[in-house]
């Protein structure tokens, strides 16, 4: 697949003309390609990992050390037809059709693996090499023409929170998810476990200490699958793109844990996946909680050690000395 855009010959009328940008409402998006054109890719290194130089202060001493960064990227997501930018997100390198397929099916793009006819990075011979594998081109079945227009709040999404403005509970509402079934009941004693069994199968965040995750577990408390990255909407993303390639969704009877805190984000990909049981080390959002009622979710916050809040769905957890 061929581009028009040239990086030789760019200029900012031009962006404002390709992306289809209103005013300044995406400046960001302007800043990174104007960022990506002068300068290549945003790092020497486009895997999980990058290398740094850091001065270690302790106790009044400095000393210098070599350590290890988590990669951040852009990353385009680009469909063919029509030939359109639907997002632009900061990302950790790897797992990207997961996290592309992931993204599209969260926004209701796509229902199913079969909507996607071929995935591909970059092609363009005008785009440098690097940065091609930070673009990835998406052909849609022929005959399947999804409503684009609230994809265009996702010009650019930051890494850390996500895009802001996101759809209304209303909005996933209208999208028809229906309400999760009551099942699996599962013991106190498997969410205390969860955590532990997160943080032992980070990887790149034992290297590096700057990666969010996104962990599926069974109802017995079994890891199946976790993805990293500099995102939790990534990570999640990523995860539920990965699922939906194995032809495994929906995701009844099973459980979800995220690095982090619960947002209305994480919850509505959580809801799209049919995932009954969302679990979590910090706080959800207000929001996050009103979704987890109206679809019949549980949802767990703070989980820490052996112990954890229920925001809702409290029937899925059985103990041995409830109060």
């Amino acid at each position: 697949m061929t581009s028009n855009l040239n990086h030789s010959r760019i200029n900012l009328p031009f962006l404002y003309y390709y992306t289809g940008l209103p005013n300044v409402e995406h400046f960001f998006v302007l800043i990174i390609l104007i960022y990506i054109w002068k300068n290549g890719s945003m790092n020497t290194q486009t895997g999980s990992k990058t290398k740094t130089s850091v001065w270690v202060v302790e106790k009044g001493q400095v000393r210098p050390r070599r350590d290890q960064l988590a990669t951040e990227e852009p990353l385009e997501i680009r469909l063919a037809s029509p030939q359109k930018t639907i997002a632009l997100t900061m990302r950790t390198p790897g797992a990207d059709f997961e996290l592309t397929v992931g993204f599209l099916y969260s926004e209701g793009v796509i229902s199913c693996r079969e909507d996607i006819q071929r995935m591909s990075y970059c092609v363009d011979e005008s785009v440098d090499g690097e940065q091609r594998q930070n673009i990835v081109n998406v052909t849609l079945r022929e005959g399947l023409y999804p409503d684009l227009q609230p994809l265009e709040r996702h010009f650019y999404t930051t890494s850390a929170c996500g895009v802001c403005g996101k759809a209304s509970l209303e909005a996933l509402r209208l999208r028809g998810c229906p309400v999760i079934l009551p099942e699996p009941i599962i013991t106190a004693e498997i969410i205390y476990n969860l955590p532990d069994k997160l943080r032992a199968a980070q990887g790149i965040f034992k290297a590096t200490g700057g990666l969010h995750a996104a962990a599926l577990f069974d109802a017995q408390g079994q890891l199946l699958n976790l993805q990293e990255d500099v995102g939790r909407h990534n990570a999640l993303d990523k995860l539920i793109g990965s699922i939906l390639l194995s032809e495994q969704l929906p995701l009844s009877n099973h459980i979800v844990m995220v690095s982090g805190r619960s947002s209305f984000e994480i919850l509505q990909k959580c809801t799209a996946a049919g995932v009954p049981i969302v679990c979590s080390v910090s706080a959800p959002s207000s929001l996050a909680v009103s979704v987890a009622k109206e679809f019949g979710m549980t949802l767990i916050g703070f989980l820490r050690g052996e112990r954890f809040n229920v925001y809702t769905g409290l029937e899925r957890i059985s103990f041995t000395n409830k109060v």
